[in-house]
């Protein structure tokens, strides 16, 4: 699937994660983390299992972590990817 427009979800707060999704070739991680060296993959390989899911190839991914756990990284990046191919109100119960 293609992105549609511009998406984000998440907040700067503590134990929180910033996803922006946008147009992009491939799949392009920007990541900014202070554990991205302990847990810097492991955020990248979950919110690419969300795109994998979507079968989303062609997207630009920013992303600002404060701590956040797996389950608030999947969740942020099901919501980012849903807003970005506006499918706000129709939820793929499968990637859940």
């Amino acid at each position: 699937m293609e992105i549609k427009q511009t998406a984000m979800a998440g907040t700067l707060e503590s134990s929180d994660i910033q996803i922006v999704l946008s147009q992009g070739k491939g799949v392009e991680f920007d990541l900014t983390s202070d554990v991205e060296k302990q847990f810097g993959d492991a955020i990248k390989a979950t919110i690419k299992s969300v795109l994998d899911a979507y079968q989303i190839d062609n997207v630009l991914v920013k992303v600002v972590d404060k701590g956040a756990l797996t389950p608030v990284i999947k969740a942020r990046a099901i919501t980012a990817v849903q807003r970005a191919l506006d499918l706000k109100d129709q939820p793929n119960w499968e990637v859940l």
